[in-house]
């Protein structure tokens, strides 16, 4: 059990690093492109922090692992809003953006209610509840949507000025040294660094569970989940404690349309992907979860404070004990 442990996180800290090394290279080769930063934060940055969630549902997908996968993106998800944002709001008040509220979050629970549509197979005369490679099509569509908005916001000016871009800025203007060569060697390092990742990630998962005998579902929503999650925290964190705090919910929120959408639909179109019957137990939980954050940004101040944050945080190791005894 020990020994897998250890491969279990050798798995994530290989993954991390090849997503950090993917984004340095990528924003590299970016630049040299003459590619705007902004471009590259709203693409690069957004795929990298979220490359390991991808890398594990695919290759858990392949695997017929399919508990891993599914309980990886809504653990993720989970992880986000409670853990992350709960994190966050108790070092500092977070502010939201009207776009937040008007656009992202709204498009946050669609995200949840259209897996829940289109994986309710069985009460529609299906033999068990799956994500087939067309409703696996049907997600990558609604993320296709998703994304032109965000671009259309960048041409237009109207998104806030994110300090993870202004670092991708000073480091392409300082950085000169940084050649093309180079990005492409990080390039490959990164996606090397995210399949061998993945495939300690992935097997050590699958034999962590079949040892203490307990679901590959479980084992995705709790341990892969927050693994996998890591980036998002590293990202918000430095993002709070830069003083923009008010970006922390746009880059969470971000995080889970893309989980939701990109990564479960890629998943998807790779392998179908069955929703185990506990999992909806799970979808429920991360579809109110994004309601309450709604709820919480249409308040008068529109911020999520310390005390929400401490009860999103408690809610947390409800989720995580629940998970463990139910």
């Amino acid at each position: 059990m020990f020994v897998e442990f250890i491969y279990f996180s050798a798995g994530l800290l290989v993954l991390i690093l090849g997503g950090e090394a993917l984004i340095r290279g990528a924003s590299s080769l970016a630049a040299s492109a003459g590619i705007s930063p902004l471009i590259v934060g709203l693409t690069v940055v957004a795929f990298g922090t979220s490359a390991p969630e991808l890398v594990v549902s695919v290759m858990a997908a392949l695997k017929g692992s399919s508990g891993i996968t599914f309980g990886n993106v809504v653990g993720s998800n989970i992880a986000n809003i409670s853990l992350l944002l709960g994190v966050c709001a108790v070092m500092r008040k977070l502010q939201v953006e009207s776009t937040i509220v008007s656009r992202e979050i709204p498009m946050m629970i669609l995200a949840c209610a259209a897996i829940a549509a289109l994986g309710m197979d069985s009460s529609l005369g299906g033999i068990e509840d799956i994500l087939t490679r067309g409703d696996g099509l049907m997600l990558l569509l609604l993320f296709g949507v998703f994304i032109y908005y965000t671009i259309r916001d960048v041409f237009q000016g109207s998104l806030p000025k994110d300090p993870l871009l202004a670092d991708i800025k000073e480091s392409q203007e300082t950085r000169a040294e940084f050649t093309v060569l180079l990005g492409g060697v990080f390039v490959a390092l990164g996606v090397f660094g995210l399949f061998l990742g993945g495939t300690l990630s992935v097997n050590a998962a699958v034999a962590i569970a079949r040892t203490m005998g307990i679901s590959e579902m479980l084992i995705g929503v709790t341990l892969v989940a927050v693994g996998t999650s890591l980036p998002e925290l590293v990202t918000s964190i430095q993002a709070t404690r830069k003083g923009m705090p008010d970006l922390v919910i746009g880059n969470i929120v971000g995080s889970n349309i893309f989980n939701t959408l990109f990564v479960l639909g890629s998943t998807a179109m790779v392998q179908p992907v069955e929703i185990p019957r506990s999992g909806w137990q799970d979808i429920t939980i991360m579809f109110l979860l994004s309601v309450m954050l709604l709820r919480f940004a249409i308040t008068d101040t529109r911020r999520l404070i310390r005390r929400e944050g401490q009860a999103l945080l408690v809610f947390y190791v409800c989720f995580l004990m629940w998970q463990m005894f139910r």
